[in-house]
């Protein structure tokens, strides 16, 4: 077999991580990937190169002869690269996109990678919905946001990688007056008849409105009518209380004045939250913002569904492949 004019770096950087670890799970879990996408990298790689690099063994993962020989070029390489890459991008903020003041899912992660790299820069816009900053981030403006990655176009995909970041318990905005204000929870049967405010004719948005008339069909609940599109929190109040329609939001979004927030019950319908950036994206701040999301994910049990939790089939699928 001839040797490849061109290896991708990927996949000598799985190879690497799995000879540090000597241990495919512990390997994957470092490169925050699934451990069945690592293996096939590492397969690839051994097709690619036309070598065995590693004895698998049901108790250990050792380097062959031509695995150890590998290391010290593949180390070179990856050493080269991020050296290039350093000089055009470390030095320059990472752009985040958390859709909207006050969202705290996006902000903790935000908080929580400033921690974890308090040397570099990471800015924050809020420009609002996943489709918008989608299109932003493949056209090199913006670095990373988040949202629902299944409810994008598969061409803007194609340009994209995502991280699930959360499972996000979604709710209802009321009018304080409303009837279902005086209710704790409110089952999405009690919305039967309701027409309810989803971003419709937002071209921002487009993601989360596929997702709530996902969740409101056969159940005889409307996507209200596209309202005025607001720009800012104190034109998005005004335009609401003038159409008093109720909101579909997320548990932690930020009070409205004259409002209540309900969580929605019978089934729980789930956000599907990712971190989402250019593909072959490097930077220190990115680094940061995965390793949050995975420390956060795990601390707060943001990936762990309810048993009466309800998602689409197709996002359930998504956020599965990654994990």
């Amino acid at each position: 077999m001839s040797v490849p004019r061109h290896l991708d770096p990927r996949l000598l950087r799985g190879f690497l991580a799995v000879v540090d670890e000597l241990h495919f799970t512990r390997a994957a879990a470092r490169l925050y990937v699934a451990q069945q996408a690592l293996s096939r990298d590492v397969r690839r790689l051994e097709r690619e190169l036309g070598v065995e690099l590693f004895v698998r063994t049901t108790r250990q993962v050792t380097p062959t002869s031509d695995g150890e020989r590998l290391v010290p070029y593949a180390r070179a390489v990856l050493a080269a690269q991020d050296d290039l890459l350093a000089a055009f991008t470390q030095a320059r903020p990472l752009l985040v996109d958390l859709n909207s003041p006050g969202l705290g899912t996006a902000r903790r992660v935000l908080d929580r990678a400033r921690e974890l790299a308090p040397d570099h820069e990471l800015m924050a816009r809020y420009e609002s919905g996943l489709t918008w900053a989608a299109g932003e981030i493949v056209a090199g403006r913006l670095d990373a946001s988040f949202g629902r990655f299944a409810g994008l176009a598969p061409a803007l995909r194609a340009g994209l990688e995502h991280q699930p970041v959360r499972y996000e318990p979604m709710a209802v905005v009321l009018p304080e007056d409303h009837p279902l204000a005086a209710l704790d929870r409110v089952p999405l049967a009690a919305l039967k008849g309701e027409s309810v405010y989803a971003g419709a004719g937002n071209p921002r948005t487009e993601e989360w409105t596929d997702l709530a008339r996902r969740l409101f069909e056969g159940r005889g609940v409307d996507v209200a009518a596209p309202a005025p599109l607001a720009v800012g929190h104190e034109e998005f109040e005004r335009i609401m209380s003038k159409t008093r329609n109720p909101v579909l939001a997320v548990v932690d979004f930020p009070a409205m004045p004259a409002t209540v927030l309900r969580p929605l019950v019978d089934p729980v319908p789930l956000s599907p939250v990712s971190l989402v950036w250019r593909k072959g994206l490097r930077h220190a701040g990115l680094a940061a913002l995965r390793r949050a999301v995975l420390e956060l994910s795990v601390e707060q049990g943001w990936l762990r569904q309810p048993v009466d939790g309800w998602i689409p089939a197709t996002d359930q699928r998504v956020m599965s492949a990654h994990n």
